[in-house]
This record gives structure tokens, sequence and C-alpha cells, in this order.
């Protein structure tokens, strides 16, 4: 449920995103995402010039209780 859940990255990095990922995964820790577009009303312009770091906002939650093991493995 969404209140046992704790968010342990917020960034514009897939590579971070990944990375936080991967090490959460390979120590058995469930997690979940939210992926946030942050295009709005970009129809007409598009997005040439812009850092496609910025194009999205990335989220990863886990469980409340292994909040202080995942905030360790991934630096935080």
């Amino acid at each position: 449920m969404f209140w046992n859940k704790r968010e342990v990255f917020v960034g514009a990095s897939m590579r971070d995103f990944n990375r936080v990922m991967d090490d959460l995964a390979s120590n058995g820790i469930y997690r979940t995402y939210r992926v946030v577009s942050n295009i709005e009303g970009r129809g007409r312009t598009g997005t040439f010039g812009t850092d496609p770091d910025l194009l999205k906002t990335y989220y990863v939650y886990v469980h409340k209780k292994d909040l202080e093991n995942a905030l360790h493995l991934i630096g935080r």
C-alpha cells in the first residue's frame, strides 16, 4: 500500500535510476518506481536543444521496513 512506501530516489538521470534499481534488486529489496514526463505543450516546438536528461523525472520507492538498508545501499 502507498502508506507503506518510502521514497529513496528522485532524479532526472536514467543512468542513476538504473544504478539504484540494480543495487536494490541485487540485494533482494522489493521496489516500485514511477516515471514522470516533464514535456508539456511541446507538440509544436518539439524538444530540440533540450537536455535529454531533463525530459523525465524518476522516482524509486521501497517498503518502509527496507528504508534504512536501501538508503545505505544507494549511498544516501
